[in-house]
């Protein structure tokens, strides 16, 4: 923290106000995986069920958010580090709006994922969601030849062949996209939801 002589301002509007009108509860969905696990792709088809269903919510994903706000970080492990803390810090301001957040980042570093549950605090506002899958498969499924490259060494610190990935031990949700498709792993997520009354059975 580099900033001094400042006070968090609290409005008149707290968490539970906001969910209150928006009829929904405020939650960080946060997808965690390698490069071409499917993390995007079911985060944005959870998005899509959610809309249907009346559901305030909005996908947070790895490379936009590089576009802008992250735009002046690389992929060393500091860097990866300080990613994730921002979008994390995001994520609490959607979260703390009352939208359901959905997130998908590789984050393969499982203490700073731990330190974004611990930022969202008690409550069940964060729910990690592994997107597993084998490194076989999500080479197969390069479609922007990111691992081609890696091994090429074109692409530096490259999550899965140059650079680690730490899987959660205590995940949510566990999906398996070696074996599931896409339509049954929302299923799955959706269910979870339900059942764990984040949204209603509709």
């Amino acid at each position: 923290m580099k900033s001094s002589h400042i006070t968090w301002q609290t409005g008149e509007i707290d968490i539970c106000k906001r969910e209150k009108l928006l009829q929904q509860k405020g939650v960080c969905l946060w997808f965690t995986g390698l490069s071409g696990s499917g993390k995007t792709t079911i985060a944005c088809a959870v998005e899509k069920s959610l809309f249907e269903r009346g559901y305030h919510s909005y996908v947070l994903d790895g490379d936009n958010i590089r576009y802008g706000l992250n735009g002046d970080l690389g992929f060393s492990a500091e860097d990866r580090k300080e990613n994730i803390r921002r979008i994390g810090e995001v994520s609490k301001l959607f979260v703390d709006a009352g939208i359901i957040t959905l997130t998908a980042f590789i984050s393969p570093f499982r203490a700073d994922r731990d330190a974004i549950r611990h930022l969202m605090g008690s409550g069940r506002r964060f729910i990690e969601i592994y997107i597993k899958c084998s490194l076989e498969i999500c080479e197969k499924r390069d479609v922007k030849e990111l691992y081609v490259k890696a091994r090429r060494n074109e692409i530096e610190e490259f999550t899965g062949i140059s650079s680690p990935y730490e899987a959660p031990e205590n995940a949510e949700i566990i999906i398996d996209t070696n074996d599931l498709s896409a339509e049954a792993s929302l299923t799955r997520i959706m269910d979870y939801l339900i059942k764990n009354h984040i949204i209603e059975e509709k």
